[in-house]
């Protein structure tokens, strides 16, 4: 009887406690533009943006900003800690320097760590949990938005011969912690998906391993278990789309290797959500589920949740469009041949890497039935047609603001030709390829590599255009036409 007691009581303490972190999670997601870091909305973040926040934390008592090293390019890394908890928590971010989501997640959090406002929540976290915030790792990297940093190398392959001084930081900030939880903080690329699912993978996880082996040990079996218990929580507000990485060992990589070291390593990968190019509500997702997570490490609440849900977690794939077109109709050589179409829109950056514009590409064509997109069209019964050139010639880019736009893209104009394009005139803000009086634009042939501009004919009346990518539906008047291609343009072919 005492026995069946014991397990009675037991079990309304686990439920307690899973039901007061569900009700946290579901009070930071809920409050959370109370805690958002308004001076960063874009992820082309710069070290400069960043000081005057970590100054703040410098000029407060609740805080401690220590300068643990400096990039190759002398830009300094700074680590900002609080608590006074036993267990140490590292999170570190931006090793790639065009991986900030997370970035601007940890100044979320910090805006809420020092918040008067969760008082309770707060104090066992502070008082269990010592966090270290390390928010951007490659700071030279982000100045350029690129991967690697000043030396050409990728930071997280770097982790045994320790050439950066930005590899250096890390792993000395690892050891002097002695770490017991690490999260190591990513972007991937957006066209992951969960495995065999048309669902982009929102959030990706990696327990690494730490041998090829890839046994478990209670280090990273504590790293698992707070990925599921993270997984839980994205799937509340992304169901279905949540990734797993492979976890075969890499000896270079410092997720593998801080694992080795004794660091329970999480590797969170932000991807793709379904119109959000500033990845604002991954942002979200990423502030919510690493609190959620800090919190249940400050109360040990993780160490029952079983191992086994983690291979429960589908894998990630990349099968994944920005616009898949199905079963259209593409004339050649004078037969009829069914093809689909995988579309990537293609950033390219501005000069000084503030912004970008598209340069998009076919990436793959032919059957993609085992393929997926953010947008899909099914062309079944529509006929791939050539864009044509407007026989008029414009003297400037300003100009095209007088024309019909729906009636020029109904009548198979996907080309302008202008007397002046400015040598600064990077892209086209319109739905129509400029170019030059001289250039003549080659005949039609999809391949992959090739800019996707084309129209879609239906029953001898153009419907739909692709210019540049990105799908027009012509059934739109030009006011809606122009309103839909905001934040998109064409191409300039001089």
């Amino acid at each position: 009887m005492k026995i069946k007691t014991l397990f009675f009581y037991l079990f309304l303490f686990s439920f307690s406690v899973f039901a007061q972190e569900t009700n946290l999670t579901a009070e930071l997601y809920d409050t959370y533009d109370t805690y958002k870091e308004s001076s960063l909305n874009e992820r082309r973040i710069k070290h400069s943006e960043l000081q005057p926040l970590i100054e703040q934390y410098t000029a407060n008592p609740r805080f401690k900003v220590t300068e643990v090293g400096q990039s190759i390019g002398g830009k300094s890394l700074s680590l900002i800690s609080t608590g006074k908890g036993p267990v140490n928590v590292l999170l570190w971010s931006q090793m790639h320097g065009d991986e900030p989501t997370a970035t601007q997640a940890i100044f979320d959090i910090l805006n809420f760590l020092n918040n008067d406002d969760f008082v309770t929540e707060k104090e066992q976290i502070l008082s269990e949990v010592t966090l270290h915030f390390l928010p951007m790792l490659n700071p030279d990297g982000a100045e350029l938005f690129q991967r690697r940093n000043l030396l050409g190398i990728d930071i997280n392959r770097d982790a045994l011969r320790l050439q950066s001084p930005e590899s250096k930081t890390l792993k000395r900030v690892r050891d002097s912690l002695e770490a017991d939880f690490g999260f190591n903080l990513h972007d991937q690329s957006k066209y992951y998906n969960a495995e065999r699912t048309a669902k982009p993978a929102t959030i990706s996880y990696l327990a690494p391993a730490y041998n090829y082996e890839k046994d478990i040990n209670m280090v990273r079996g504590n790293a698992m278990k707070i990925i599921v218990f993270m997984n839980n929580i994205i799937q509340e507000y992304a169901p279905g789309q949540v990734g797993r990485y492979n976890d075969d060992f890499e000896p270079r990589a410092f997720g593998d290797n801080i694992q080795k070291w004794g660091t329970s390593t999480i590797l969170i990968e932000s991807g793709g959500y379904q119109n959000d190019i500033e990845k604002q509500e991954i942002r979200k997702l990423n502030y919510v589920s690493i609190l959620s997570a800090i919190y249940t490490i400050a109360i040990k609440n993780y160490e029952n949740i079983p191992l086994s849900d983690y291979e429960k977690i589908p894998e990630n794939d990349r099968k994944l469009f920005d616009l898949k077109i199905i079963g259209a109709n593409y004339p050649l050589f004078g037969k009829n041949y069914k093809i689909d179409i995988g579309i990537h829109h293609v950033e390219v950056d501005d000069e000084d890497h503030d912004d970008f514009w598209y340069s998009n590409r076919i990436w793959d064509q032919g059957d993609l039935s085992t393929y997926y997109g953010y947008d899909t069209f099914d062309a079944a019964g529509y006929t791939i047609k050539q864009a044509k050139v407007y026989p008029e010639v414009l003297n400037s880019i300003q100009d095209l603001r007088n024309l019909n736009f729906q009636e020029l893209l109904k009548a198979g104009y996907g080309y302008i030709r202008t007397h002046r394009i400015g040598n600064k005139q990077l892209n086209s803000p319109f739905p129509f390829h400029l170019i030059s009086k001289s250039f003549e634009i080659p005949e039609l042939n999809l391949q992959p590599g090739v800019n996707p501009t084309f129209f879609l004919e239906k029953e001898g009346e153009l419907k739909y255009a692709v210019i540049n990518g990105f799908l027009i539906d012509l059934s739109k008047d030009s006011k809606q036409i122009i309103f839909e291609f905001a934040n998109k343009n064409a191409m300039i072919f001089r």
